[in-house]
């Protein structure tokens, strides 16, 4: 048997599978892209009947370049968080379309339980606000709306799950039905300090505790695939929501150290270590990591809008053929030419959290052209990333060095201009894809390849490349004095 590790990577515009060896080499990949349906104003859908079947193709096509089945030593597992897949378990297959993380359908429930006074109580159970992006207010919604999952709750054959649930349940033909701690810690539905759901959250959001799956660790000996997929039963020893797996990737394994994904949204998360994390200014509490048991936490910052602006770019306005020119066309020019985007495309989230909230262009002139607007989007990205930097220290925890990863950290004129606007160091591995990573160190681990995360993480992560701050201050203020103003009008 040879060492490599599986890593199933599914996020929300496509799901791949990577080949890793166990130092942290990538070998091989395949990936498909995955249907966005979008019913109404507000609503984000996925199948997940082809989350599933694409997963199996690309893992099926990574297996085959490894050699087969026998050359994988495990699986790791790591997806977008929050979106809930809703399934019969005498079919086992869904009851309607997934409710995908980015859905704000339930802002009116949202509101009702604010106005009910119900959102500190939450939040200090949960380190969550009370906000469409969460698990639990999606699950209430579906029993509510969607006849189907009503009458499975009825017969008792109703399984909710997370993504990295239902393809567990998949890839196990149905013997097990497991949420590991990160994705859980995202439902409203368990507290950071319980082990596992709690009964008591779901009733306050109306979902039968009997449909949730059973919380476990992250790294380990979690399950196992059905022998008839790949042509033996792989062991499963990594589970991960995507954003505590870049965390991981990017071994921010002590407490203070941060990272931020810039994907289809951006997300910034710090090491809190054991102490439960509280904040003040609207960012959120969540576990970070649970071993043996143990549980390390973070806090995160959680912006809806990043690299889904520049793919509204491409697709919508054509002003880019791909998403790398974006950063030929910020360097063409000197400045936006007064052009801000406030990229609300699908509200505000964090330090904001305003659902209401929708998307801006100001400061546009007879000179504005395709150059201004691509740069703008560049810029809003450094925005968004300062206003959840100020919440951040404004809870005690400032930024000494900005760890970045995701599909658009390979941008350099991007990563220059977020140390220039944060004021920080910015580091970049050179292997960006550090969702994966993570998953995959927590395989290894899980696996007995490393005796812990920690060795695995100083094996497995790669070189890094630094961006230092060199923006004068009369730029800087004058940068975020348009962008408040153009917040102010979202």
């Amino acid at each position: 048997m040879s060492d490599y590790i599986l890593v199933l990577d599914e996020g929300t515009t496509s799901t791949r599978a990577m080949l890793f060896g166990s130092d942290g080499v990538f070998v091989a990949s395949a990936q498909k892209e995955l249907t966005q349906h979008y019913p109404q104003a507000g609503w984000v859908e996925h199948d997940a009947g082809e989350i599933w079947d694409k997963t199996l193709e690309c893992a099926l096509d990574v297996i085959s370049k490894a050699g087969g089945a026998a050359a994988i030593a495990a699986i790791g597992i790591t997806n977008q968080r929050e979106t809930v897949v809703a399934w019969d378990t005498s079919t086992g297959e869904p009851l309607t379309r997934a409710v995908v993380w980015q859905d704000r359908r339930t802002e009116p429930f949202c509101a009702e339980l604010r106005v009910a006074g119900k959102e500190a109580e939450v939040q200090a159970r949960t380190g969550l606000l009370l906000d469409p992006y969460f698990s639990g207010t999606k699950m209430r919604w579906m029993l509510d709306n969607v006849p189907a999952v009503k009458a499975a709750a009825e017969a008792g054959t109703l399984a909710f799950g997370t993504v990295e649930s239902w393809l567990v349940y998949k890839l196990t033909a149905g013997a097990k039905h497991i949420s590991d701690a990160s994705n859980a810690s995202r439902t409203l539905l368990m507290g950071l300090e319980d082990a596992q759901f709690s009964e008591d959250l779901c009733a306050l959001f109306g979902v039968p505790f009997e449909t949730l799956p059973q919380v476990t660790d992250m790294s380990g000996a979690l399950a196992e695939t059905d022998a008839s997929l790949f042509g033996r039963a792989i062991p499963i020893t990594g589970l991960v929501g995507a954003q505590q797996a870049a965390t991981i990737g990017q071994a921010c394994l002590e407490p203070g150290q941060t990272k931020a994904t810039y994907g289809t949204g951006a997300f910034v998360l710090t090491n809190q270590g054991t102490a439960l994390p509280t904040s003040d200014n609207r960012l959120l509490g969540t576990v970070l990591m649970q071993i043996d048991g143990s549980r390390t936490y973070a806090i995160e910052g959680s912006v809806f809008v990043a690299g889904s602006l520049v793919q509204w770019l491409r697709d919508s306005l054509g002003i880019v053929d791909v998403a790398s020119q974006t950063e030929e066309l910020a360097r063409s020019i000197a400045s936006s030419g007064g052009v801000t985007i406030v990229p609300a495309l699908s509200g505000l989230g964090a330090p904001h959290w305003r659902a209401d909230a929708r998307g801006v262009i100001s400061g546009l002139s007879f000179a504005s052209g395709k150059a201004e607007l691509a740069r703008a989007a560049l810029e809003a990205m450094a925005h968004q990333t300062h206003d959840l930097a100020e919440a951040f220290a404004a809870d005690g925890t400032r930024w000494e060095t900005l760890r970045i990863d995701g599909g658009m950290a390979a941008n350099d004129w991007m990563a220059q201009d977020l140390a220039d606007m944060l004021g920080v160091p910015v580091e970049r591995p050179a292997f960006v894809e550090t969702t994966a990573l993570g998953a995959a160190m927590l395989a290894a681990a899980g696996v007995g390849l490393y005796a812990d995360l920690a060795s695995a993480a100083a094996k497995m992560r790669g070189s890094l490349k630094r961006f230092e701050p060199e923006m004068d201050e009369a730029t800087r203020v004058e940068r975020l004095e348009r962008w408040r103003k153009a917040l102010a009008a979202a």
